[in-house]
């Protein structure tokens, strides 16, 4: 059973590295895809994720994860924050060392029983009421003695893109189910295999006292756990240089016994290609969705295209399931099915390795 006691403030940790390149030419390393509006209310998605961060706990209990660069960048849109806030990752070495790094440090200042929460700068979610209750049901689940939570969305689609996990029937008198298996992206009978099986997607939301976490690094990575002792130096620099790459679910999620599941009641959606803007953006009567707010063009006899039009008027006649980006001086057309390559073709682009427009 989880604690009735109080829950103690928790720290709340924004992970906000990357510049979206799926999002190319509209996301470029001087404005990634953190700053493009495409959270809730046209929002900035950095200041939707402080924002929800905000509802948990104060500002001087949040950090948001980052290069130095991006963070420069942040910092206009959120003057709330202190300094403190604004931590810059010294190596790109995935979510496990990070996540262990901030979990150190939050002990140290917090106490080990401090709850964390980790979130990531590129989901869209709502309403804030009701992630906000999601959230702290299972800050109370992870309470428990060694206990790591994991936020599981109901899926509605046979979804490739995402980790999908297999739970236990609720425990009794609990909010949550023990995972069994997380499982990897699958293929599209997989998918609909594990749709029609109930598993849930995972979210990449997760809740945990530091300690907890800390000792699983101990006990299930050694890509991580025989290196931290180094932090105690206060310097992360020889810790970073040390570990593996690793991601946190593969350094300890998917290897430890107690990771707990609390199914979320929020509308949720990774915002990974453009296609997740034809799921959560505003479309016409006829599927199109068109960004950012007051782009110009005109759309006839289309129906299903995902539009931005930022340099100026994108005009559709006829045609159906496309994504069309006019940004950086770069016009990218692509049809929907296709976006999963869009990290492939820009590579290409970048690599010089493309096939010449005839002349």
């Amino acid at each position: 059973m989880a604690s009735v006691d109080p829950i103690p403030t928790p720290s709340v940790v924004i992970l906000a590295g990357g510049i979206g390149s799926r999002f190319w030419p509209a996301s470029r390393p001087e404005r990634p895809k953190q700053l493009l509006p495409l959270g809730t209310r046209g929002q900035p998605l950095i200041r939707d994720a402080v924002d929800r961060a905000l509802a948990l706990t104060p500002p001087s209990r949040i950090e948001i994860l980052a290069g130095k660069e991006l963070l420069a960048a942040f910092r206009p849109l959120l003057p709330e924050l202190p300094d403190s806030a604004f931590v810059p990752e010294p190596a790109r070495k995935g979510t496990g060392p990070v996540l262990a790094w901030a979990a150190h440090r939050i002990g140290a200042r917090h106490g080990p029983d401090t709850v964390m929460v980790s979130l990531h700068a590129d989901h869209r979610i709502q309403p804030l009421q009701e992630f906000v209750r999601v959230i702290r049901t299972a800050m109370e689940v992870a309470r428990e003695p060694h206990c790591l939570v994991t936020i599981g969305i109901r899926p509605d689609r046979p979804e490739t893109g995402y980790g999908w996990i297999e739970a236990a029937p609720a425990r009794e008198g609990s909010p949550s189910r023990m995972v069994t298996q997380f499982r990897e992206k699958p293929d599209a009978d997989t998918a609909r295999e594990f749709l029609a099986r109930g598993l849930l997607w995972n979210s990449g939301l997760f809740i945990w006292q530091v300690e907890s976490l800390l000792e699983a690094f101990r006990i299930k990575s050694p890509e991580v756990g025989p290196h931290l002792e180094l932090l105690d130096s206060g310097d992360p620099g020889p810790f970073f240089r040390a570990v593996t790459a690793v991601a946190v679910d593969v350094a300890v999620l998917e290897r430890s016994p107690d990771v707990a599941l609390v199914e979320a009641g929020f509308q949720w959606d990774d915002v990974g290609t453009w296609e997740a803007l034809a799921r959560s953006g505003p479309s016409d009567p006829a599927g199109n969705v068109v960004f950012p707010a007051g782009a110009q063009g005109h759309l006839k006899d289309a129906g299903g295209n995902v539009v931005w039009a930022e340099d100026g008027p994108v005009h559709l006649m006829g045609v159906r399931d496309l994504v069309v980006v006019r940004s950086g001086g770069h016009v990218v057309v692509a049809r929907r099915e296709d976006v999963h390559s869009w990290k492939e073709f820009l590579g290409e682009l970048e690599s010089g390795n493309t096939e010449e427009a005839p002349s």
